[in-house]
């Protein structure tokens, strides 16, 4: 069962993008997604009051824009990267209002979320990029946090992406943050897109077809249920309800970009573990971190 809440690749094709996840999804309201397939080519974005995050997936880009508070006319090299299982990214943030255009070759990544209040355009290189090797054993994992308070000043905007290596969990123990309740959780809507490739290090036949699953269910809030096997260019919506895990098959490491916002007055991200499961981080105390981790730029 995939369920309401979760698009194959393509399901959300708009003109140029090849996704795009925006108001016009039914009962979505405070994040957005646009995701390009680019050969030397450009895409445009409109000066709408939406802040942004350029995320270079693979390949290396431009953005020209327009920020409307200073009116200043810019351009950022945007250095990319081989693959999203390269390691991090450099990445720009554009404040509401901001238009621009990006081009180069390579699939680019454009999160979002409606916005009146601006913020400096920041460009965050790689070499910042806080990397966060999280868990343990069999719930290793590699986050990069270039759009979490405390790193990037933005209004709404929380984006991150996770490496999930060959046979582990991640996005474990299933966790929700679909209600404000200060202090203990916070209400963020949430974007997961998916890409898949086997193992780094790896070799594979052609008719390797890589693959991992995503799991949501239904909490006080609403009721939601996905189950669904990812596959690159996949996207999976959390509007509420418990998310959780994401595991990588053998052979295959897994990535997801997430892009969170909500309504709450601050811009934090706080999550509470389903009680059923929550006891399983205590276990993570006497294990390693997957040797495997960090992928990085240097590594193929």
């Amino acid at each position: 069962m995939s369920g309401e809440w979760f698009f194959p690749r393509d399901a959300l094709r708009d003109g140029a993008w090849e996704s795009v996840v925006d108001h016009k999804v039914s009962d979505w309201r405070y994040t957005g997604l646009r995701i390009a397939n680019l050969e030397a080519g450009t895409v445009e974005l409109s000066a709408t009051a939406v802040e942004r995050i350029v995320v270079p997936l693979n390949g290396a880009f431009s953005v020209t824009f327009r920020d409307a508070e200073s009116a200043t006319l810019g351009t950022q090299k945007l250095n990319g990267r081989e693959s999203v299982f390269s390691g991090p990214t450099d990445v720009l943030y554009l404040p509401t209002g901001t238009s621009a255009a990006i081009t180069g070759s390579g699939r680019v990544a454009v999160a979002e979320a409606p916005s009146v209040a601006p913020r400096p355009v920041a460009y965050i290189p790689v070499g910042q990029v806080p990397v966060e090797l999280r868990g343990a054993g069999r719930s290793s994992r590699q986050v990069h946090n270039f759009g979490t308070p405390g790193v990037l000043d933005a209004d709404r905007l929380i984006v991150c992406e996770v490496i999930t290596p060959a046979e582990n969990w991640s996005s474990y123990p299933p966790h929700k943050h679909d209600e404000h309740h200060e202090g203990l959780e916070s209400h963020l809507e949430e974007i997961y897109y998916f890409e898949s490739a086997v193992s780094r290090g790896t070799s594979a036949p052609e008719s390797a077809a890589p693959f991992g699953f995503m799991r949501t269910y239904a909490s006080s809030t609403g009721d939601i249920d996905t189950l669904a096997e990812v596959h690159t260019g996949d996207i999976a919506l959390v509007p509420y309800g418990w998310h959780g895990p994401c595991v990588a098959a053998p052979g295959y490491d897994l990535y997801y970009l997430n892009v969170m916002a909500g309504p709450d007055p601050e811009r934090v991200w706080l999550i509470q573990d389903d009680p059923a499961h929550a006891w399983v981080r205590d276990t993570w105390i006497d294990q390693e971190i997957d040797p495997r981790l960090p992928y990085s730029n240097s590594e193929k």
